[in-house]
């Protein structure tokens, strides 16, 4: 029988096999080269959009999923190890469900069994290989799109996908994190961040309408602003900068409302500019509250109001919420809202549960569509910034 080779010179093998392999030649590739580091029943399973349930990547079939199981997120082990977004064993069973993460972002779960003595740090290091793997194949990768929807999606969403950055960053200072709904049918919500040097920038877009326009509208203004942001332009300009670009296209007759904000990750201070958005809502101690700024106009109306940049000092631990109205006017069967209020506690009880972020707003979207019995007439974006210190 050949002996087996160590987990790190078959991680070596995916690197380098990797390069020449497509999304759907990842599960048959990863399963061999773990099989020579002695793991057994090496199976991929990915989130889909709403992140309620969990695929089976098996690479057969034109969408890379035919014939492959789907496990629900909560109530099951696999969704466990997603959840909390660390290893779970099965049972008394040398088996696991371990994370597959990019960074921060959670992408799924690989199901890991040790047959031959192989530990806990083997099957680690490979699903960190897997989760590159996935990232570097599915921006190319239809089979990848299809395996993660449970339902068509309108062409609208399909750019605004497309188009918006990962859903969770983490590093040593800060964590962000983001969903939209509706997932399938989202038009007009976006939002965006980067990294720049010392500061993060953070914006969220709120385009008027719900039809493929305001997809356009949308994805023109992320456009715009990642644009200017990259030229240097300074927060104070950025909204004449971006209005300038959309009065091109609509004139007068589209505009989007925006928050469009830099935090200085080194001191905390965070800036921002309101172009008739809702303000942000800062979660400080268990408490929250609205951050007030003078706002101007939405951007496309051209009315030549003034800007207002606004400064506020984090603490470390401090969480800032942006978000579209979707989330706080949702209304259930008698009419009542969703609500600034319970949003807000939402995130509190997820803070104190100590909850990662990105866990406490996927439960948040299945609350505001629960309320809304199961369907949002309006587009909903939350995103979550949390200064480290």
């Amino acid at each position: 029988m050949k002996p087996h080779c160590g987990i790190e010179t078959a991680v070596a093998s995916m690197a380098r096999d990797g390069h020449l392999r497509s999304f759907t030649e990842l599960p048959a590739m990863v399963a061999r080269q773990a099989a020579r580091a002695g793991l057994a029943d090496v199976l991929i399973y990915l989130a889909d959009r709403q992140q309620r349930v969990l695929r089976e990547a098996t690479g057969r079939g034109e969408d890379g999923h035919r014939r492959g199981r789907e496990v629900r997120v909560d109530g099951t082990v696999a969704g466990l190890a997603y959840i909390r977004g660390v290893p779970v064993r099965i049972g008394a069973e040398d088996r696991y469900w371990l994370p597959l993460l990019d960074g921060t972002e959670r992408l799924g779960v690989l199901h890991v069994a040790f047959p031959d003595g192989a530990d806990l740090d083997a099957a680690r290091t490979l699903a960190s290989m897997v989760g590159l793997l996935i990232v570097d194949k599915r921006s190319n990768s239809d089979a990848y799109a299809r395996l993660i929807r449970t339902r068509p999606m309108s062409v609208a969403s399909e750019m605004q996908w497309t188009l918006m950055p990962p859903s969770t960053f983490s590093n040593e200072r800060v964590t962000i994190s983001a969903v939209t709904e509706p997932a399938y049918d989202n038009a007009g919500d976006s939002f965006d961040y980067a990294l720049g040097g010392e500061g993060i920038s953070l914006a969220i877009f709120d385009a008027m309408g719900h039809d493929n326009a305001a997809g356009l509208l949308a994805n023109l203004a992320v456009g715009a602003y990642r644009n200017q942001r990259r030229r240097g332009t300074d927060l104070e300009t950025m909204p004449r900068a971006v209005e300038a670009i959309l009065t091109e296209e609509w004139v007068r007759s589209r505009f989007t409302t925006a928050l469009m904000c830099e935090l200085d990750t080194r001191t905390g201070v965070l800036s921002w500019v309101d172009c008739g958005h809702l303000p942000p809502v800062l979660i400080r101690g268990g408490r929250a509250r609205e951050l007030p700024c003078d706002p101007s106009h939405p951007l496309g109306m051209d009315l030549g109001l003034p800007v207002t940049v606004c400064r506020e000092p984090l603490e470390p631990g401090d969480r800032v919420l942006l978000y579209t109205d979707g989330i706080t006017e949702a209304r259930d069967a008698r009419g009542r809202e969703f609500g600034l209020e319970r949003f807000a506690d939402f995130i509190l009880r997820g803070e104190t549960s100590r909850l990662p972020v990105p866990e406490t707003l996927r439960r948040l979207t299945q609350a505001v569509l629960a309320h809304h019995h199961g369907r949002l007439t309006d587009d909903a974006t939350v995103m979550v910034c949390e200064w480290h210190g």
